[in-house]
């Protein structure tokens, strides 16, 4: 199957989805934090990346997903924000007049199903 990055400092978050997604047959390769997030795919592109909004500061999984954007290596991977961020406070924090380049967003706490239905969809594209 694929070969999925899940970028997250929840040690918790990734345990649960890394099980999800390797029962599904995926291969996971986890970072805690977008710099080694990062570093990891500029030396082994992945075929997905699951991405945590906050996590070494507010807005690291959008600054690691324009990065993406940017990086030819890097540009066509999909990515996943997840997010524990939802409601009226959390969506102030986004910024609304700029392009974000994800593919999907994910709500944390996420269900296995709906989790393992976004990738399907997102590595089908």
């Amino acid at each position: 199957m694929a070969k999925i990055l899940v970028v997250d400092d929840d040690p918790d978050f990734v345990k649960v989805t890394s099980k999800v997604l390797q029962k599904a047959g995926h291969e996971v390769v986890a970072a805690a934090n977008g710099a080694k997030a990062l570093q990891t795919m500029r030396k082994d592109p992945p075929d997905l990346v699951l991405l945590d909004i906050m996590m070494s500061y507010i807005l690291d999984g959008l600054d690691v997903s324009r990065e993406m954007a940017e990086d030819p290596r890097l540009k066509d991977i999909p990515v996943i924000m997840v997010t524990s961020l939802t409601g009226v406070k959390g969506s102030g924090m986004f910024p609304t007049d700029e392009y974000i380049p994800v593919d999907q967003w994910l709500s944390k706490p996420v269900d296995p199903d709906t989790l393992l239905a976004r990738v399907n969809e997102a590595l089908a594209r």
